[in-house]
């Protein structure tokens, strides 16, 4: 399945651009988006060196109308949204005890709330269309919770159970809503993580080995895919096993 139009939210590092390449390197027509005009350019000249053709976009996903915006200018340049992929997600950890206000809203204004706001504005087309993937980025510790990240556990749990509501809501439309849950990645986000830290996640993995973007990306092609045609409403574990 080539040709579509893709949006990947957070598409311009780590786990987001690795999935902009997979759907790229297929074919698909891919958008991102990132908070920084900057980034952008240098994503898009990154995968233009690579000899693929994407288009990025500043949005923040925390807004309602700009994700609308957004929705808005891929519909209307390419006459459809086939492909969603909701990757955008951040971090502030800390011990409940210690955690600021300011900390648990930037999460979930971010990791939940943004999928919100990107399938509200992205049904439309799709449900007009009578088709449509949303794959929705989650996390491990959305179903096995972690210490510290009270948080981006929560706000991953609300991904999952956004996730198979959406399933249920759209399945009569062809959408399907499906979530990946990673497990430990090596990313930007995951190298500042203490060596201590990365250790003790390494003893959690049976397969003894940290995850690449790469293993996400496929995952996410394959939810994506004409393969996946009977597959709604599920969370597939990338994580070597970490949590059975």
């Amino acid at each position: 399945m080539s040709g579509r139009t893709v949006l990947v939210t957070g598409g311009s590092r780590g786990i987001g651009l690795e999935i902009v390449r997979a759907f790229a390197r297929q074919g698909d027509k891919v958008w991102f988006n990132d908070l920084r005009e900057e980034q952008i350019r240098e994503t898009e000249a990154q995968l233009a060196s690579e000899g693929l053709h994407v288009a990025g976009r500043v949005c923040n996903v925390t807004s309602f109308d700009e994700v609308g915006a957004l929705v808005d200018a891929i519909v209307e340049t390419d006459g459809r949204l086939d492909v969603l992929v909701n990757n955008a997600g951040i971090t502030r950890d800390s011990l409940m005890m210690r955690m600021a206000e300011e900390q648990w809203d930037l999460v979930m204004a971010t990791n939940l709330k943004g999928c919100f706001n990107t399938i509200r504005h992205a049904v439309k087309p799709m449900m007009k269309q009578r088709q449509g993937r949303i794959v929705n980025i989650a996390s491990v510790v959305g179903v096995m919770g972690n210490a510290g990240q009270a948080n981006y556990s929560a706000a991953k749990a609300g991904v999952i159970g956004l996730t198979k509501t959406m399933a249920r809501e759209l399945a009569s439309r062809n959408v399907l809503v499906n979530a990946v849950a990673p497990g430990f990645i090596e990313t930007e986000m995951t190298a500042q993580l203490s060596e201590a830290a990365k250790a003790e996640l390494s003893r959690q993995i049976p397969l003894g080995r940290h995850g690449q973007a790469a293993d996400v990306a496929q995952v996410v092609l394959f939810l994506a895919g004409e393969a996946s045609a009977y597959i709604t409403g599920q969370v597939l574990q990338v994580d070597g096993g970490m949590h059975m």
